[in-house]
């Protein structure tokens, strides 16, 4: 087996707040092989969304700037395969029929489980 990794080719949005978290998920995603875009809030990760290259989407759904609806709306427009990595329970709208892995979950949880919804999609 070479160095590539299960997401080699992939562009993976975070979108996470909290610095050491956003970095530590970077890593184990780079790790996979994939492209990682980070954004630490709402806004950003609506501008990122839009990525021409964006394979698939991590998002915090409780954000500095406000909660994650019109990122995940965004992100279904574009059939774009997201889940939620929240520590809130309860989640509306457009995120509600998005997988949810809570807080705190392993880099490499959060892998299995985006490499399984792009094989799904």
């Amino acid at each position: 087996m070479g160095s590539a990794g299960p997401l080699t080719g992939r562009s993976i949005l975070l979108v996470e707040d909290e610095p050491i978290i956003a970095l530590d998920i970077a890593q184990g995603f780079r790790a996979a092989g994939a492209v990682v875009f980070i954004a630490s809030n709402l806004i950003d990760g609506i501008r990122l969304a839009d990525h021409p290259d964006l394979s698939a989407a991590v998002l915090d759904f409780g954000l500095s700037d406000g909660h994650g609806t019109a990122l995940c709306e965004r992100l279904n427009q574009r059939g774009i395969p997201f889940l939620l990595h929240t520590g809130y329970p309860h989640v509306k709208g457009a995120c509600s029929s998005a997988m949810i892995v809570p807080k705190p979950a392993a880099p490499s949880q959060l892998v299995s489980a985006i490499e399984g919804l792009i094989k799904a999609g």
